[in-house]
């Protein structure tokens, strides 16, 4: 009887849940991508043993007259890996890789990511937003996304949070319920 393994294709990549865990204790590095590598270079690390995250959104793409419904990154153009140098330069010298970034407020970059990850893990819908300085910083209370901290913009409906990556200058919008918020600084 002959048994196969699933396949595992770019369409199905999810989160890398092990660059949040407790355990893995690497620096966080960008990488910036050669154009539309990003999911390569994502299953490179994966196969390295490495972790990353490669946030990643649903959208509905037409080819025709057929409509499909695609995995994008988030950040077009950028995987984000924790682990040593050697682990960036070794990805680098794949050729996909267009630019290590070292980022460094460590502390700031896990915190960031986190709350993209825990929105992410509990199939929140999230948008390309652009990055905004001014706001009240929030964290949701209660619900399914509780813990998860973000800006409230002034000139956005009061309902819109938005969580930011400042290492990219840049957010992603998420719609929440305004009575979910407290006000946190």
């Amino acid at each position: 009887m002959l048994t196969t393994s699933p396949i595992i294709t770019p369409e199905m990549e999810v989160p890398a849940l092990d660059a949040f865990s407790p355990e893995c204790s690497g620096s966080w590095f960008l990488l910036r991508t050669r154009s539309r590598h990003e999911k390569i270079v994502a299953n490179e690390l994966r196969g390295r043993g490495v972790p990353h995250f490669l946030p990643l959104t649903t959208a509905m793409r037409y080819y025709g007259h057929r409509k499909a419904q695609v995995e994008l990154p988030l950040f077009p153009g950028y995987v984000f890996l924790r682990g040593s140098r050697e682990d960036a330069f070794a990805i680098d010298r794949t050729g996909r890789v267009a630019q290590i970034i070292d980022i460094v407020d460590q502390t700031r970059a896990t915190s960031e990511l986190s709350n993209i990850y825990l929105a992410l893990s509990r199939d929140a819908t999230l948008a390309q937003f652009p990055y905004l300085r001014k706001g009240v910083r929030v964290e949701v209370r209660t619900g399914p996304l509780r813990g998860l901290q973000g800006i409230i913009e002034d000139w956005a409906k009061r309902d819109r949070l938005i969580l930011q990556v400042e290492i990219l200058g840049r957010g992603v919008s998420l719609e929440v319920d305004g009575g979910l918020l407290d006000v946190i600084g």
